[in-house]
C-alpha cells in the first residue's frame, strides 16, 4: 500500500434533504439508513482501508460532531479528526486537510470523498480511485470523478469533457465545463449529448496541486491557513482554527477553485454511485415489495398502497391504506408525508419548522 496515499472524508453536513431521520444532532451520515449494519460514515471509512493506510484516513467534521465519529470511527486517532467550528463549505474544508496533511507529507496524494455515499460495486471504485491515484501522484493536475448518467436527473451537477478526448481506453478527459442541478430540460440536453457526466464530488490530486489552486483562486482562503504553518499537528492547532475559521469565504471548492481551474480532469466511470441525497434516491437502493414499496419497519401492514417509501421505527405499528408515490416517515417526535414527486422541499420545509417551531424538532 502507497505511504504517499492518504483519504479525506467530508462529515460536516446535516443532511436537511433527509429529514426527519436526518437531524442537526445526528445527521445521516451517523445513521444506518439501509439498513446495513454500518452507518454511511463507517461504510465510507472501510472503503478506503484498501487504499490507504489506516492512519491517512483522515475526518473533517463539524467540532459538535466529533464526539459521534470516534464513537463510530474507534481507529481515528484524535489527530485524524479535523473539527470545524464553523459550516464555511467544502473550499475551507478541504484547504484545511490539504495544509494540515502536506505538513505531514509534502508528497501526499489525496482523495476527498462525502462520507454519505452509496457505492455498490466496491471493486470497480477500488480500481477506479488507484488509477487516479496514479495519474495525480506526480503531475499538476486535478482529477474529479464523474459518473456515466442513466437518467436526465436535475439533482446532480454535470461535468461537460472534451468529446474529442472520448474513448474506453482512455477515460480520463479533459473537463471543459461544470453546470450545477440544471432543469429537466438541460438535463435531457446533455444526455442526448454523450459528453456529460453526474458530478460525484469526488476529488483526487496531490497536495501541492490543490494547494497551488487555491493559493491562486481563493488566495484569501489560502492565505489565512497558511498562517498555521508551525501549527499544525501540534497542540497550537485547534485555537489557530478557531481563530481563523470564521474569516475564510463561505465557498464550494467547485465554484471556487474547479470552475476556474485549466488543469481539470474527469475520470469517466461507473460504479453504482448514490449521492443518496433525497428520501427518493433511497427508495432505489432499497428491497421493494409486490406493489413497489420500500418499507423500513417491521410493524407495517399496507392495503392498497403502491411505490411508497415507507419508514417507521421498528416498534411502532403503523397501517397506511391507499398511498400512491408518498415519501412517509416516522421518528419520535415527527411524521413527515409528502409525495415523491415533490421531495426537493423537504428543504424548505425543515426552514419552515425552524422558524415555526424551534430547533426541537430539526
Amino acid at each position: 500500500m502507497n505511504k504517499n496515499n492518504y483519504c479525506v472524508i467530508m462529515a460536516g453536513g446535516i443532511g436537511s434533504r433527509f429529514w426527519p431521520m436526518s437531524r442537526n444532532a445526528k445527521p445521516k451520515q451517523f445513521i444506518d439508513i439501509l439498513g446495513s449494519g454500518q452507518t454511511l460514515i463507517q461504510q465510507t471509512y472501510n472503503r478506503f482501508t484498501d487504499i490507504c493506510p489506516e492512519e491517512n484516513i483522515f475526518v473533517v467534521t463539524s467540532d459538535s460532531y466529533v464526539e459521534l465519529v470516534s464513537k463510530q470511527l474507534p481507529k481515528l486517532k484524535p489527530n485524524q479528526i479535523l473539527a470545524e467550528p464553523q459550516r464555511r463549505n467544502t473550499a475551507p474544508c478541504i484547504a484545511y486537510a490539504a495544509f494540515k496533511i502536506a505538513s505531514i507529507n509534502p508528497d501526499a496524494n489525496l482523495i476527498v470523498a462525502p462520507s454519505d455515499h452509496v457505492i455498490t460495486q466496491e471493486r470497480v471504485f477500488h480500481d477506479v480511485i488507484l488509477k487516479g491515484l496514479k495519474f495525480t501522484a506526480e503531475q499538476n493536475r486535478l482529477l474529479t470523478i464523474g459518473i456515466q448518467p442513466s437518467r436526465p436527473d436535475t439533482g446532480y451537477g454535470y461535468i461537460q469533457f472534451m468529446p474529442e478526448e472520448n474513448s474506453q481506453a482512455n477515460p480520463i478527459l479533459k473537463v471543459k465545463t461544470f453546470t450545477e442541478k440544471p432543469n429537466l430540460e438541460m438535463a435531457k440536453s446533455f444526455l442526448k449529448s454523450g459528453d456529460f457526466l453526474w458530478n460525484a464530488g469526488i476529488f483526487v490530486w496531490n497536495a501541492k496541486s490543490i494547494l497551488n489552486a487555491i493559493k491562486e483562486f481563493q488566495p484569501d482562503i489560502y492565505s489565512l491557513f497558511d498562517e498555521g504553518q508551525q501549527k499544525y499537528n501540534t497542540p497550537e492547532e485547534d485555537a489557530f482554527i478557531q481563530r481563523i475559521y470564521a474569516l475564510c469565504t463561505n465557498i464550494s471548492i467547485d465554484y471556487g477553485v474547479m470552475e476556474k481551474a485549466k488543469n481539470v480532469y474527469t475520470l469517466s466511470t461507473d460504479f453504482g454511485w448514490s449521492d443518496l441525497g433525497t428520501w427518493k434516491s433511497l427508495y432505489e437502493h432499497l428491497p421493494h415489495d409486490a406493489h413497489e414499496n420500500a418499507i423500513l419497519g417491521d410493524q407495517v401492514m399496507i392495503e392498497n398502497t403502491n411505490n411508497c417509501i415507507i419508514h417507521i421505527s421498528k416498534d411502532k405499528l403503523a397501517l397506511i391504506q391507499g398511498m400512491e408515490n408518498f415519501i412517509i416517515v416516522d421518528t419520535e417526535n415527527v411524521l413527515l408525508i409528502c409525495r415523491k414527486d415533490d421531495e426537493q422541499q423537504v428543504r424548505n420545509m425543515v426552514n419552515e419548522v425552524k422558524i415555526k417551531k424551534g430547533e426541537k424538532y430539526t
